[in-house]
């Protein structure tokens, strides 16, 4: 409801915003003398979406039929401009399916926007404050850090309900703080205290495509609290992170990579990345429900993982070969020592370097993985290709192996702005029904986007 009456303040205020105002970006505050120039020297800008999502299971039965869905977004965003330091912005969201829904429900793939055929969220609504080395950002909004993102694959992106600041003390080094409160996931329409352990129907929440293990009795979430700093220099980038996932788990997560300018167009590429994890007590929510994670319950969050990267940049394209090692735990350890990860499990959105567009280690658990990649560009990168193999050993499920391939097209001149995108992937092998039956599973998306 809260959404709702939000939404209709937003929509007036949209209203106020200037058209011409598009092309003001970076309105100054010395342009800006009185409160009617904060909106009509503001900036409006949005996407429209068309996704067509189909899984083909070459295991599919009544109780796991072949699923799809389809259907299209809008986008809308409009930022203030700004006034001694202070704006305010907003974001308003809206999926349809466009009367697409199958009879059977099981038949509808629920990841894209749920089981319902529309779904609208006021995405962002917050104040700022932002000069030459701070930015402090106080309501709903969208985040972008490893482990709590946007994971921005589906007709609508994840937001938050937060306070972040970002502290900028020379160029190129970020140090960043976030206090999280509540959650609206891709496929909801609202914001609360849960994430993707809690099941799809808790607290009236429409939240689909995560883990969803927990009962509906399961206490409220806390919230997140997270401290980072990232540094990028030339070929040089790194992050560190800690979270501290309240009621779920503590994580401090790292990685870097360096990029060698040799000057000949082929430059080598050097990556590394690492995660540690840790929780329990009485009061974890995972412990005190006894969630089984890949099969196993646990009395404690342990979870250790590390990762490698060798690559080479050459001219229109890249090759990369990956490799993760996620630790098997003992002594009670939920999940054997899988990640838990609150806002990426199952979404397959996490930044460790062999997750596939269907899983990876955060979902299959403890194992290794690795995962050759190639990227190239045609017409001045409009054309875009990618193609990727993964191959995962885990001991809880088993062995499988991913087959991916990515075609991006980006118009120029008068479709300007306009995407055509078709992603592909296969996945196959593996045990305990990773892949319905055991049997292969191909995941095909197809994504129109026009960005105004």
């Amino acid at each position: 409801m809260r959404n709702k009456l939000v939404a209709v303040a937003i929509a007036a205020v949209l209203g106020t915003l200037s058209v011409s105002a598009h092309a003001q970006d970076n309105a100054q505050d010395n342009n800006v003398n009185t409160l009617s120039d904060l909106f009509t020297q503001g900036h409006v800008d949005g996407e429209l979406r068309m996704y067509d999502f189909n899984r083909t299971y070459d295991y599919s039965v009544a109780a796991k039929p072949s699923a799809r869905a389809f259907g299209g977004s809008i986008l809308l965003n409009a930022q203030t401009a700004s006034l001694d330091g202070f704006s305010a912005g907003a974001s308003l969201v809206s999926a349809n399916a466009l009367g697409s829904l199958a009879d059977n429900p099981k038949r509808v793939d629920t990841t894209l926007m749920g089981a319902n055929d529309s779904l609208t969220a006021l995405s962002q609504a917050y104040l700022q404050y932002a000069n030459s080395w701070v930015n402090v950002k106080a309501g709903y909004q969208y985040l972008n850090t490893p482990w709590m993102g946007n994971s921005d694959g589906r007709l609508l992106p994840n937001s938050y309900e937060a306070l972040s600041a970002v502290f900028t003390p020379v160029k190129g080094w970020n140090i960043i703080g976030i206090r999280e409160l509540s959650y609206k996931s891709r496929t909801s329409s609202d914001y609360f205290n849960d994430n993707n352990y809690y099941a799809s129907a808790y607290q009236g929440d429409t939240l689909y495509g995560g883990n969803q293990g927990l009962p509906l009795t399961a206490k409220q979430t806390s919230g997140t609290w997270a401290l980072g700093t990232t540094y990028v220099d030339g070929g040089l980038k790194a992050q560190g992170w800690y979270y501290d996932f309240l009621d779920f788990a503590r994580m401090g997560y790292v990685d870097g990579s360096y990029v060698f300018k040799t000057g000949t167009g082929f430059d080598p590429v050097i990556g590394f990345q690492g995660l540690t994890e840790s929780g329990s007590g009485s009061d974890n929510v995972l412990v005190a429900n006894k969630l089984k994670i890949n099969g196993v319950a646990g009395t404690k969050v342990d979870s250790s993982a590390w990762g490698a990267n060798l690559g080479v940049v050459i001219p229109n394209g890249r090759f990369d070969l990956f490799y993760n090692k996620l630790d098997q735990q003992s002594g009670g350890a939920i999940g054997d020592g899988s990640i838990i990860s609150p806002f990426t499990a199952s979404y397959a959105t996490d930044p460790l370097y062999t997750t596939s567009m269907i899983r990876g280690l955060v979902e299959a658990g403890p194992g290794h993985a690795w995962k050759a990649k190639m990227t190239y560009g045609f017409f001045d990168n409009s054309l875009q290709l990618v193609g990727a193999y993964a191959k995962y050993t885990t001991d809880l499920n088993g062995d499988f192996h991913d087959t991916y391939f990515d075609i991006i097209y980006n118009f120029s001149g008068f479709l300007k702005g306009f995407q055509i995108r078709d992603r592909w992937e296969k996945s196959s092998g593996g045990i305990n029904n990773l892949n319905p039956g055991n049997k292969p599973f191909t995941y095909n998306r197809v994504m129109l986007t026009y960005k105004f």
